[in-house]
């Protein structure tokens, strides 16, 4: 036998011994080779779910732990004692990166960007929490990243891969409600504190626990000292680490109507906070977090050469907007977490988180009326198969669908984003005058404020 006849013979031969096909395992079991490979970049809080949802009960492999804080990883460095574990995302990509396909990345918003940038210039396909990143110009580079490097990505906004969503897109698209021009969407967030004096501004701090790597916690955000306050999850209302209300539901809520009106760039953005007093007549400002509430108003252009305009208000901290004639206050205020409303040349359509339960009014005209069903497909478990959708797409390789790709996932969270740059110009003083108290007037494609040049450092 020539040497080239024996190499290839034995690697035949290697192959059907290691890749076991799915018949000899039997019914339930799935080949080693059907597995994805998944690493995890953040273990508690969120992460806890999207990881349970991947792994989902072994049909796929999760190979490799990351985490800053011992606490939140301990559930999972007990489960998969064969996983080695890291502290740092690099020391996980240098160290492990050859033994896993994905990554999940379950962390505060501000490291989304740095860790799911380096997972994708290593080829690995990403799932990646809501927001998808931290500002406007990070969710811009990620999702041409996406590109770049070819790789499968899914954004944790599971509502996308609900039923209601693709429910109603079908509905506005068919022109149920006419012609919109206009959208609200409102939450009870937050429900941690915003609008307060933080530990940093009232010189506060505390010892770091021995199971904390606090500088890899801060990681892109400037230096400040420790204290409990800002972790595990009420980071959210610090800007150095979270976006607020709207990052923590804006992907929820604004993504339903982003989709069924394909909204681009919007053109401009508005915006008025809760104030806070510290005594009387003594507004309190506190720049290291977010306001306690906010109204923000999105102009975009419509796809509907018939409508000028499209207006989306959103409102957060406990604000709604007025309540509609015909629309029984139950109804569209039937979940605390908050709603929306489209407003149609025919008619308005309600809906609660991630779009569930829509209702059309006025209900004498729609009741009894047949519906069309959701054109695109639906996706098999619903928003609880949103983590898996993605793990199949992987398998499949670049260019499969998920729910919510960075090419869905990236313009929406920019939109998303340009209501806290909104916020931040809003806040910002000089002696009694507030300069940034304007509209402002949006440059999608470049990314840039064109009438107020302070507030494109919130840009990037």
């Amino acid at each position: 036998m020539s040497r080239r006849n024996f190499l290839k013979t034995s690697a035949v031969a290697a192959a059907g011994f290691y890749i076991v096909p799915r018949h000899v395992l039997g019914r339930g079991f799935v080949a080693p080779s059907d597995k994805l490979n998944i690493a995890a970049v953040g273990c508690g809080g969120k992460a806890d779910y999207n990881i349970q949802q991947a792994y989902n009960g072994g049909t796929d492999n999760l190979v490799a732990l990351c985490d800053v804080d011992d606490r939140q990883s301990k559930k999972y460095r007990a489960k998969f004692p064969q996983a080695p574990y890291f502290k740092d995302y690099r020391h996980l990509f240098d160290g492990a990166g050859k033994t896993f396909d994905a990554v999940i990345i379950s962390t505060p918003d501000h490291m989304h960007a740095p860790i799911a940038m380096a997972a994708m210039q290593l080829g690995k396909h990403v799932y990646v929490e809501k927001p998808l990143t931290h500002n406007i110009h990070e969710a811009r580079m990620l999702t041409e990243a996406a590109r770049k490097y070819k790789v499968v990505t899914q954004m944790g906004n599971q509502g996308s891969s609900g039923d209601a969503t693709r429910q109603i897109e079908t509905y506005i698209q068919k022109g149920l409600i006419g012609r919109v021009h206009k959208v609200e969407c409102w939450t009870n967030r937050p429900v941690w504190p915003q609008g307060v004096k933080s530990p940093k501004d009232r010189g506060e701090s505390q010892p770091v626990p021995p199971e904390v790597d606090w500088k890899l916690w801060l990681g892109t955000a400037p230096f400040r000292e420790y204290h409990e306050a800002y972790m595990p999850f009420r980071w959210r209302g610090y800007w150095d680490f979270g976006t607020g209300a709207l990052g923590d539901m804006g992907c929820h809520f604004m993504d339903v109507p982003f989709r069924a009106l394909k909204l681009k760039y919007p053109t401009s953005v508005e915006c008025s906070v809760g104030s806070v007093y510290a005594d009387f007549f003594q507004e309190a400002f506190f720049d290291d977090v977010c306001p306690p509430s906010a109204a923000i108003h999105l102009t975009f252009p419509s796809a509907d050469p018939k409508v000028k305009e499209i207006k989306f208000s959103w409102y957060d901290g406990g604000i709604r907007p007025a309540l509609p004639d015909g629309i029984p206050y139950e109804v569209m205020f039937a979940s605390i977490d908050g709603g929306m409303i489209f407003y149609g040349s025919k008619g308005m359509l309600t809906a609660g988180l991630f779009g569930n339960n829509p209702r059309l009014f006025p209900e004498e005209k729609f009741g009894g009326k047949k519906l069309p069903e959701p054109e695109k497909p639906l996706v098999e478990g619903k928003t609880e198969g949103h983590q898996q959708q993605w793990v199949k797409a992987c398998k499949q390789g670049y260019g499969a669908y998920t729910s919510s790709s960075f090419d869905e996932a990236g313009p929406l969270t920019e939109t998303v984003l340009m209501g806290n740059l909104a916020t931040r110009s809003f806040m910002y003083r000089e002696g009694k005058q507030f300069p940034g108290r304007k509209k402002l007037l949006w440059d999608g494609e470049n990314m840039r404020i064109t009438n107020f040049d302070y507030a494109n450092q919130f840009v990037k």
